[in-house]
């Protein structure tokens, strides 16, 4: 009778297989790394939050928010009075009036400009415009910072891509090697101990095989959050790798201390910490202030009023010029001005600390990177030779020279050798990527 094995361990494998090829079988658009650049630009939450901070960032900077504007206002208003009166004249004589009315009415339309504030005003709009340009380069960064994510969730999927297929082909040949142990069990080829250990790395295969796709299938629903779709959206990704081959040291470092979003980020601070000194400097200035208005008046008098006219209707324009100047505010201004130039220290303090790290980072990064893709070529070699010796370990196994075991420990060699792989071409590439982004580079490069 031959060896049928493990019922469960058999129904295991037809539910694996045919999820394999029910994925195989749905038709999957290719996602290349330009048009998933494309996509996440356009629908990515992070930056869709970014550009709306952006726009409250121009709106601020707007002539509306500079005070170079003047304020335009209207007033008007109404009264009624009635009221019983008794008036006694010197004469003697008496005069009663029961009900008497007075009314007012006055409307008026008026206008407030600064015409000098010290140029308190002129540098504030300045700061305005800076602060929109910092907003800007925090734009710059989040967008940054997300392509990162975006590449590192792609390269992700492209790696367990590829373990998975390695792995189907593992499961595969730990199967035939089941097969082979059966039947030579059932001729007396082999012990039935080749066969349990060949059904347990199938097993083990097996199960390996599942998490693999369980992997994959959480990382493409990372990468869709990245895409800013759907999280069950189905997607297969180039697994095609090309490196940069003209960087340098010395360029990336140059770069990145003219370039890095974060060094610009510190620099555009110290701008808006020195506007910040003149601001408060503005205050030890006068402010001149211009006011002016048209005005329309109408009085009707209580008929018993003896002082005025019973009705009076007034209209005119009203204008005028103020100064203010404090001569001493209780020291407000001077502390504001040394705590202003406290902080512009501060700023140039560390701005000094961050190109230290930036060179610290770069240098690191670049020794990351060379190492990375001096394993990568190592393993490529490595991987070749694990796959001759495998050839030739399969080989020996057919014609019986070898054990299952020694067959079995070069089948798993070039599984390992071939994750390695996969890790540090992966590996190679984010570490290129975390330079471009130090050198302030990844948005412009266009070979990811």
């Amino acid at each position: 009778m031959k060896y049928k094995g493990n019922k469960k361990h058999w129904l295991f494998i037809a539910v694996l297989l045919v999820c394999g090829s029910f994925s195989s079988l749905r038709a999957q658009e290719l996602l290349s790394k330009e048009e998933a650049i494309l996509m996440t630009l356009e629908n990515n939450y992070d930056i869709k939050l970014t550009e709306n901070s952006l726009e409250t960032a121009k709106n601020n900077a707007s002539v509306y928010n500079s005070g170079y504007l003047p304020t335009l206002f209207t007033n008007a208003g109404g009264s009624f009075d009635k009221k019983d009166t008794e008036t006694t004249l010197a004469n003697g004589n008496e005069n009663v009036v029961d009900g008497a009315e007075t009314k007012n009415f006055n409307a008026s339309i008026g206008l407030d400009y600064v015409l000098f504030n010290g140029l308190g005003r002129f540098y504030t709009y300045k700061k305005l415009k800076e602060n929109y340009n910092l907003s800007e380069l925090q734009a710059r960064d989040v967008m940054e910072n997300t392509l990162i994510t975006l590449f590192s969730a792609y390269y992700e999927v492209a790696r367990l891509s590829e373990n998975v297929n390695n792995q189907k082909e593992t499961v595969e040949i730990s199967k035939q090697r089941l097969k082979r142990a059966a039947y030579g069990s059932e001729y007396g080829q082999t012990t039935k101990l080749d066969v349990l250990n060949a059904d347990v790395d199938l097993n083990n295969d097996s199960i390996t095989y599942l998490s693999l796709i369980r992997e994959l299938a959480n990382a493409k629903r990372d990468l869709n959050i990245v895409l800013g779709r759907d999280v069950n959206t189905e997607v297969e990704i180039d697994t095609t790798v090309t490196y940069l081959e003209d960087l340098s040291l010395d360029t990336i470092l140059s770069k990145t201390l003219k370039n890095n979003v974060g060094y610009l980020q510190t620099k555009k601070a110290l701008e808006l910490s020195e506007y910040d000194v003149k601001i408060n400097n503005s205050g030890w200035m006068p402010t001149v202030s211009l006011t002016s208005s048209y005005a329309w008046n109408n009085r009707i008098n209580d008929p018993t009023n003896p002082f005025g006219p019973i009705a009076l209707t007034q209209t005119g324009i009203n204008a005028g010029v103020a100064m203010r100047w404090n001569l001493f505010d209780g020291g407000n201004t001077t502390t504001r001005v040394r705590n202003a130039k406290i902080a512009v220290d501060r700023i140039e303090t560390q701005q000094e600390q961050q190109i230290e790290l930036l060179k610290r980072n770069v240098n690191n990064s670049w020794e990351l990177y060379q190492n990375a893709l001096f394993t990568l070529k190592v393993q490529k070699v490595n991987v070749e030779t694990n796959k001759l010796n495998f050839q030739r370990s399969e080989e020996y196994y057919r014609l019986g020279q070898i054990s299952s075991i020694d067959f079995r420990l070069a089948q798993v060699n070039l599984v390992n050798a071939e994750l390695t792989l996969s890790l540090a071409k992966y590996a190679a590439k984010n570490a290129e990527l975390a330079l471009l982004k130090l050198s302030g580079e990844i948005i412009a490069n266009k070979q990811f």
